[in-house]
C-alpha cells in the first residue's frame, strides 16, 4: 500500500510504508488502565500489527468509543483525541482497517527505515541528490470548449498484440495525429480499409489515403511511393463530386467492389478498380430520380450484399410513410434485375446466407420452407404473391394486333393485366384458377392457357368498344392493339410450398393501323 505525494514541477513519487501498512491487520487487543483525558492507551504486551490512521474503537458502560491510531510504538499508542473515560484493565479494543490517511506519513517512533520513496519516472540516478523535474503532466488550454471537428482523423498509440504493446488509449497533443479533408465537401461519414488504403467517404466526395506510407512526387508530376512513419499519409479525391451523403447504412462491399447511395445526386454508385460507376444510370434515372427525392436526413437507404444471389441489395425507406422501395443489382446483366416486397431494418450476410433484420429479428432468406404453412416469397411472417412486369415491342415503329399471349415456365401462371399504349385494357382479377384466362371472361378478353410441349398459349379476343372513332369491332376480331403492349404476369403460391418459373413471354401480331 502507498501514499502518493503530490510534488511541484510535475513529478510523482509514491511514499511507501512497510509495517504500519502492509502487514496492518483487522485484530483485538486488551488495554491496561489509562486515565481519563489521556491521549495514549497502553496495551498488554501481545503481539499486535498496527499501523498510522488504522481505526479502534472500544465500549465501555455500553457506550462505543471510536479513535484513529496517531502514533504507535509497540504497546503504546497515541489517539487523535483524547479519551473521555478511564478505560478499564482488559478492556477489548479493536482494530479495523487505515481510515485516515491524513496522518501518513506521520512522526514514526519505528525511525526512517519503515519507508521508502517510489519515483514515478526514470529520472534520478544512484546516489544522486537531486532528480529531473521531469517534462509537464498537463497542456494549458485557453479555450477549453468542445470542438466539432467533422471532416478530421485522429488515430492514436500503437497497437502490438506479439509485443503486447497497446496505446491504443494515447493521444499525444505533440505528435501530428490529425489528417483533415476538405470541408466543403461535407462531414465524414464512413471509413473502409482496404489493403493498404483507407477509403473515406464524405457527403459529397470519395477519397483514399495511404496507410503506413506516404507518396513522394517528382518533378513531372509522377507519385513515388514510400514507406515510412506516416499513419494516414497522402489523401487522393476519386474522379466524381459523389459522396455518401448522410446514409453511411447503404454502404455495402463484395471483392473489390462497393456500394453506396448519393441522394444528393439522385444515385446509386459503385467504386471499383475503374473508379465511381453511376448504376443507377441503367435504365433506372427515372426511378431513382423521384425516389431518392424522397429520403429526408432522417430518412434511411439500407444497402447490403446478397452473398446467396451475388446482387447488391438497397432498400430506401421515406422516413413517416409506409411506402418503401427494395431494389437489387445483378452485375452479370449490368441491371437491376428486382424488386422485393420486404422492408429490412438492416442487411448483412454471412457465407453463403442472406440475412435481414426486422424489428429486432434476424431472417435468414432463400431457405427452404419447412412447413405448409410457409411458403415461397414469405417476408417476415407475411406471405406475397409474385409476379412480373413487361413490355411487348417488337416492330417499335409499327402499328400492331397482338392477338396471342404466351409463355414458358411452370404451370399456374396467370395474366393479372395487359395495356396498350392506347389506353386499351383494364387491371383483371388475380383470384382465378391458375391455368386460365377466366378472370378476363366479361370484361376484356376472352380465353384460356392452352399447353403444348410445356409452351403455354392463348388467344386475345376483344370485347371493346372502337376507340378514336373507330369501327365497332366485335368478337371475332382478335387482339388487343397498339404500338405496344405492357404485361403483367402473376404467380399465387399453392397452399403446400413449391416455386415457379417463368422463362420467356411473347405474343403472336400483325400489322394493323389506326
Amino acid at each position: 500500500m502507498a501514499a502518493t505525494l503530490e510534488l511541484k514541477y510535475f513529478n510523482s513519487f509514491w511514499l511507501k510504508k512497510m509495517d504500519s501498512i502492509v502487514n496492518i491487520l483487522t485484530t483485538q487487543g486488551k488495554a491496561t488502565v489509562t486515565a481519563a483525558g489521556s491521549s495514549t492507551i497502553t496495551l498488554q504486551q501481545i503481539n499486535l500489527y498496527i499501523g498510522v490512521g488504522q481505526a479502534l474503537s472500544y465500549t465501555i458502560s455500553n457506550v462505543v468509543y471510536n479513535h484513529v491510531i496517531l502514533y504507535e510504538n509497540g504497546t503504546v499508542i497515541t489517539l487523535d483525541t483524547p479519551t473521555t473515560v478511564i478505560i478499564p484493565v482488559d478492556t477489548i479494543i479493536s482494530f479495523g482497517q487505515i481510515t485516515d490517511f491524513t496522518y501518513i506519513p506521520a512522526p514514526y517512533a519505528k525511525g526512517d527505515n519503515d519507508w521508502y520513496i517510489e519515483e514515478a519516472r526514470i529520472r534520478g540516478g544512484y546516489n544522486n541528490t537531486t532528480v529531473d523535474f521531469g517534462v509537464k503532466a498537463y497542456l494549458a488550454e485557453d479555450f477549453r470548449l468542445q470542438q466539432n471537428r467533422f471532416n478530421s482523423m485522429t488515430y492514436s498509440g500503437v497497437f502490438n498484440s506479439r509485443t503486447g504493446v497497446n496505446n491504443t488509449n494515447q493521444f499525444p497533443i505533440g505528435e501530428d495525429i490529425t489528417r483533415s479533408v476538405d470541408p466543403a465537401d461535407g462531414s465524414i461519414q464512413k471509413l473502409y480499409a482496404e489493403d493498404t488504403n483507407l477509403i473515406i467517404f464524405q457527403e459529397q466526395k470519395v477519397s483514399r489515403a495511404l496507410i503506413d506510407k506516404d507518396a513522394i512526387y517528382s518533378a513531372e508530376g509522377t507519385p513515388m511511393t514510400t514507406s515510412g512513419i506516416q499513419v494516414i499519409g497522402q489523401i487522393q479525391a476519386y474522379a466524381g463530386n459523389y459522396g455518401i451523403s448522410t446514409n453511411p447504412e447503404s454502404f455495402a462491399v463484395y471483392g473489390y467492389r462497393k456500394y453506396f447511395a448519393d441522394k444528393n445526386q439522385n444515385a446509386i454508385l459503385r467504386l471499383s478498380q475503374d473508379g465511381i460507376t453511376e448504376i443507377s444510370a441503367y435504365g433506372m434515372i427515372g426511378y431513382f430520380r423521384d425516389n431518392l427525392a424522397l429520403i429526408s436526413e432522417e430518412s434511411k437507404i439500407y444497402g447490403g450484399w446478397d452473398i446467396h444471389n451475388k446482387q447488391y441489395v438497397v432498400s430506401m425507406q421515406p422516413k413517416g410513410s409506409d411506402y418503401y422501395q427494395t431494389v437489387s443489382f445483378d452485375e452479370d446483366s449490368h441491371g437491376w434485375t428486382s424488386t422485393f416486397s420486404y422492408k429490412p431494418d438492416f442487411i448483412l450476410n454471412l457465407r453463403n446466407n442472406y440475412y435481414t433484420l426486422k424489428n429486432g429479428n434476424i431472417w435468414l432468406h432463400y431457405a427452404e420452407p419447412q412447413t405448409t404453412s410457409i411458403n415461397y416469397c414469405n417476408f417476415y411472417g407475411v406471405q406475397y404473391n409474385s409476379s412480373v412486369k413487361l413490355v411487348l415491342n417488337p416492330e417499335a415503329s409499327m402499328c400492331k394486333n397482338f392477338n396471342t399471349l404466351n409463355y414458358e415456365g411452370s404451370n399456374g401462371w396467370i395474366l393479372d393485366s395487359i395495356y396498350s399504349d392506347s389506353d386499351v385494357g383494364l387491371p383483371i382479377s388475380a383470384t382465378v384458377d391458375p391455368s386460365s384466362l377466366a378472370a378476363l371472361e366479361n370484361q376484356l378478353f376472352s380465353n384460356s392457357f392452352k399447353r403444348k410441349e410445356n409452351k403455354y398459349f392463348g388467344n386475345l379476343v376483344n370485347n371493346t368498344a372502337s376507340a378514336f372513332g373507330e369501327v365497332i369491332y366485335g368478337q371475332s376480331v382478335n387482339g388487343i392493339k397498339g404500338f405496344y403492349a405492357t404485361v403483367k404476369m402473376l404467380y399465387v403460391p399453392p397452399p403446400s410450398p413449391t416455386y415457379a418459373e417463368l422463362y420467356s413471354v411473347s405474343s403472336n401480331f400483325v400489322k394493323s393501323s389506326y
